[in-house]
């Protein structure tokens, strides 16, 4: 995610599907939701990037970039307890990831979860992709991607057993696609020279290709990219009147970006915008879309909640001290928010 610089970009009312017109109204705070628990992590939490959820085995994956050179680690968490459970590496003398060490150096960075492999693929901040099996609790293969910045956000193609993953401080920047039985390069897609960063990779499994969010950079505009993972090249480009960071692919094909433009991932059309009113304005970097409850959940100061089906926010949930990052358990409903200082707080829904 876009860690070292985030925007507050407006979430607040989304215009009806048909866009036939739009509402506007301040949001509320959501008093249905409450926090539950705060787990604490072990030398507390400090820097960290993105999280993720493997709601089949209840485990939280947070992207722990601690305070120092080569402290970087995985905190694992336990969805249904709510218990931090153990850190990768376990011990010092362990491969790890390179911690904190500046600005586009920094790691681990995104993380995502293969279940059928027991495995975690993460990108770190020396250009390296790690992967960790969760049998060992180890990082067992590290695949270089040739940049002299963070790998940084990834996704999984399961039909071809494949991760896409984006190297957005390089210039220019660009995206590598990894084969994960052989765990080697299959090839690369490199941007303009002038397109600055590159954001959330989302695998779309009714189109079988990937969507890649593109923040606007100087004449550019923003957008999301649809992959073609064979080709390694580009089919469509979904050009849109917003900077996105993250991405959620929800129901019905609607992908949902971090500034709430909702588009259809099928045709490119534009399904609702955010309109900013009042003085609540809340942002979002990385989102999740939960299937439990289908609804978008925006990391940012306070929580974002948006309705999947209708696309219109139903209000925010205040977090202690705020965050960009931020997963949800589709099987309990938990919302994981880690917060600096603080550690990770969990909320769920406790009224209608």
């Amino acid at each position: 995610m876009r860690h070292e610089k985030l925007f507050a970009f407006p979430l607040l009312i989304v215009a009806g599907l048909a866009l036939t017109g739009t509402a506007s109204a301040q949001l509320r705070q959501l008093s249905n939701y409450k926090q539950i628990a705060t787990i604490t992590v072990p030398e507390g939490l400090v820097s960290f990037d993105i999280s993720w959820v493997d709601s089949a085995n209840q485990r939280y994956y947070l992207a722990n970039r601690t305070t120092k050179k080569g402290g970087g680690k995985i905190d694992v968490i336990d969805t249904n307890s709510n218990t931090w459970l153990y850190a990768i590496p376990t011990t010092p003398g362990e491969v790890g990831f390179v911690g904190n060490v500046g600005p586009g150096k920094s790691g681990p960075n995104g993380v995502v979860a293969i279940p059928s492999l027991n495995q975690l693929y993460v990108g770190d901040g020396d250009s390296n992709v790690k992967v960790v099996d969760l049998t060992a609790k180890a990082i067992i293969a590290i695949i270089p991607t040739g940049g002299l910045f963070r790998a940084d956000e990834l996704a999984y193609d399961p039909v071809d057993r494949l991760i896409v993953i984006t190297n957005p401080n390089d210039s220019p920047p660009y995206l590598t696609f990894i084969n994960v039985d052989t765990q080697t390069v299959l090839g690369k897609y490199v941007y303009p020279a002038d397109q600055s960063g590159l954001e959330q990779a989302v695998w779309d499994g009714q189109l079988k290709k990937f969507l890649i969010s593109v923040p606007a950079s100087g004449s550019r505009v923003g957008k999301v990219d649809v992959i073609d993972p064979i080709a390694m090249q580009p089919t469509n480009s979904i050009f849109l009147g917003c900077s996105p960071a993250g991405l959620a692919l929800g129901p019905f094909q609607r992908a949902m970006t971090s500034c709430a433009q909702v588009v259809d991932a099928r045709t490119g059309n534009t399904l609702g915008y955010s309109q900013g009113v009042g003085d609540t304005l809340i942002g979002g970097d990385e989102i999740w879309f939960n299937p439990g409850d289908n609804r978008y959940y925006f990391g940012s100061s306070s929580v974002g909640v948006v309705d999947a089906e209708t696309n219109i926010p139903l209000g925010f949930i205040a977090t202690g001290t705020g965050t960009h990052s931020i997963a949800v358990d589709s099987s309990n409903n938990h919302i994981f928010v880690p917060a600096p200082g603080v550690g990770i707080e969990v909320f769920a829904q406790t009224g209608p």
